[in-house]
């Protein structure tokens, strides 16, 4: 009678284990959490479902000397072995995988200070080029300019350090900035959050790009007036980007013409 009173109570506690478990992920889901997220609202309803489970259980029979230790050693197995089971399905965080994000952004924002000292260095030759080129003409009208050698800076403005791949750099801000936590591309990412952008440049200019980067407010993808409305993409990349990182991810994203891949239609706000 005892053992059917349990089977019954394990059954009875498993399905409002699931019940609950669905309740969360269902909650989860509509507010928008990672899918992760939603996976471990689930196990712990379960979890919790265990735990009254075997509150219900019938005592053991009392264990003594050795038996007590296997038994205690074989459960301390089965416990680790479910958690580093369980734990292995799961998203794994790898902390150098973060620190190399920052140490991007960092070496980007350290990088400045120095590109700010070869930029204005490289104005002020452009600005000599132009005003000994000025001088040489005038010395040329007076007759003079054949007899009169005049040192340019033209090659201080070509020895500026190379600006690289602009498209490159647009990719990893995509990266570092994490757009993928809401957009999916080449079929990787996005929590319904934001459109499939795989299209984005055969419906945006880059003007239009760069200003809903600045102003999200100033677009609105067609299908997520909902998530318009309630501010989903943060207004917070004019002051967290620089400008030279907002106009290289500008133009990654103006690369994105997979026509195959059916990206929201933009719609102009403000």
């Amino acid at each position: 009678m005892a053992e059917k009173s349990f089977i019954k109570s394990i059954l009875k506690k498993t399905v409002v284990g699931i019940i609950v478990g669905v309740i969360l992920v269902v909650v989860a889901k509509a507010t928008h959490f990672p899918d992760v997220f939603q996976i471990m609202f689930f196990l712990y309803a379960m979890l919790g479902s265990l735990v009254f489970i075997l509150l219900d259980a019938p005592p053991m029979k009392r264990l003594e000397g050795g038996k007590a230790v296997v038994a205690l050693v074989v459960f301390y197995v089965l416990l680790s072995g479910l958690y580093i089971a369980g734990a292995s399905i799961l998203p794994q965080f790898d902390p150098e995988d973060e620190k190399g994000k920052i140490e991007k952004i960092l070496k980007l924002r350290r990088a400045a200070t120095e590109q700010g000292k070869a930029d204005e260095l490289i104005a002020r030759a452009k600005a000599l080029d132009e005003r000994a080129k000025a001088i040489s003409q005038q010395l040329s009208s007076l007759g003079a300019g054949a007899q009169v050698a005049v040192p340019t800076q033209s090659t201080a403005s070509s020895g500026g350090a190379a600006s690289g791949d602009i498209i490159a750099m647009g990719k990893e801000q995509w990266e570092l900035q994490e757009c993928y936590n809401c957009h999916k591309l080449f079929g990787q990412g996005g929590k319904k959050r934001g459109p499939v952008l795989d299209n984005i440049g055969s419906l945006m200019t880059p003007e239009q790009l760069k200003e809903k980067i600045i102003d999200p407010k100033s677009w609105m993808a067609e299908g997520f007036e909902k998530q318009y409305e309630k501010g989903k993409m943060p207004d917070k990349y004019k002051d967290l980007m620089f400008p030279q990182e907002i106009d290289a991810l500008v133009a990654f994203l103006a690369t994105l013409k997979d026509t195959s891949v059916e990206t929201p239609k933009p719609i102009k706000k403000n």
